[in-house]
């Protein structure tokens, strides 16, 4: 797993590691795709980490095509945004424009932290499994596995890294615990959802595979039926996750597929949103935005997808006050009465009725 362009390179060969077995490779199969008889996805056989050029506007970006890899590739690109923005800035003393704009060895640098960062993060910084390839294939065909050239080869180019990086995650999880984070021996990560699964993206942001997005432990029952756990989101993450959807009222959604405050406030000012089933992220550059509410009165944010969008914005949470005032002088602005664009929708879900100005671009989605 590491960045590449869509030419061919060539392999280094992995000494050591264990083998995987049968067994195994059906566990895997069926908790990503649902079943190991039967072909997997074929997006998820072909999708790599790819860079945009190097040295350029948007260099610090990932490529790829909307497909089921997009949520994974919009967290893993969540954190290489984070390493540019917060953890290479440590280490240098430079602009924030010029550390988006990488080189090539930078933008490697980048992946392959973005890439540990996660998975040592699964694994509670204690132990991780990263899938690497073999010179052979193993298992073979039977009847009860589908042999692929990814579960038991892992990796070739153009390879497979998305699912590479899933399957490493799981393993570091461990597949039991992957099957209590998920509560349905039925429900398997690589569903229906265009962009792919939420719990993809709650496993690679707060190291658990949870479908519930509500702070801590609820209990739900009646009196019918002991109240059983759910189990959200334990701790505050590092990269946060905003969710809006046009077809849903939001405002009556259940609580625990409304993100908390441990994801709407994350360590760090950057999330990884799901604006009406369209995955990207959204980042402000100043460490302090989210520990300095003086420094939420008004700031910028920027939005990028891999799919190569980006917008411009600035936000004023200081209208929230005049707005106000407006109410109370019996007055109302006309602008608060038409209807904004997802993305507008989905910013106010942390920010309400905060003011977004699009710098001379119009909003996507």
């Amino acid at each position: 797993m590491y960045a590449r362009k869509s030419q061919d390179a060539q392999k280094d060969p992995v000494v050591g590691g264990k083998p995987i077995s049968e067994d195994l490779a059906v566990e895997l199969r069926q908790i990503v795709f649902g079943s190991s008889v039967t072909p997997p996805r074929g997006e998820w056989l072909r999708m790599g980490f790819a860079f945009r050029d190097p040295d350029q506007e948007f260099s610090y970006g990932l490529k790829g095509p909307r497909n089921s890899t997009r949520g994974l590739l919009s967290v893993v690109q969540a954190y290489i945004i984070k390493y540019f923005l917060f953890d290479k800035k440590k280490m240098e003393v430079v602009a924030p424009e010029l550390l988006l704009k990488p080189n090539k060895r930078q933008q490697t640098e980048a992946l392959w932290s973005a890439l540990s960062t996660i998975i040592w993060m699964v694994g509670e910084k204690k132990n991780c499994c990263v899938c690497l390839p073999r010179d052979s294939s193993s298992p073979q065909n039977t009847s009860a596995y589908f042999a692929d050239g990814v579960t038991e080869f892992f990796l070739q180019e153009p390879g497979p890294g998305a699912l590479l990086l899933l399957y490493s995650a799981i393993l570091t999880r461990g597949v039991v615990k992957i099957k209590a984070d998920l509560e349905n021996d039925k429900t398997y990560l690589v569903a229906c959802e265009e962009e792919g699964s939420g719990c993809i993206i709650t496993l690679l942001l707060t190291g658990r595979a949870t479908p519930y997005l509500h702070n801590g432990v609820i209990y739900v029952g009646d009196e019918d039926h002991y109240a059983l756990p759910q189990w959200g989101i334990m701790a505050r993450s590092e990269i946060g996750f905003l969710i809006y959807n046009d077809s849903i009222d939001c405002k009556n959604l259940e609580e625990s597929k409304q993100p908390g405050s441990r994801l709407k406030t994350p360590s760090f000012p950057v999330w990884v949103i799901n604006c009406s089933g369209h995955h990207g992220v959204l980042f402000n550059t100043n460490s302090e935005l989210l520990r300095n509410y003086l420094a939420e009165r008004r700031f910028d944010l920027h939005y990028f997808s891999v799919g190569g969008n980006h917008l411009f914005m600035s936000i004023d949470t200081r209208y929230q006050d005049k707005q106000n005032d407006n109410r109370d002088n019996g007055k109302s602005d006309e602008n608060t009465l038409i209807a904004s664009s997802s993305i507008e929708k989905l910013i106010h879900t942390k920010w309400q009725d905060a003011r977004i100005n699009f710098n001379d671009m119009i909003p996507p989605l």
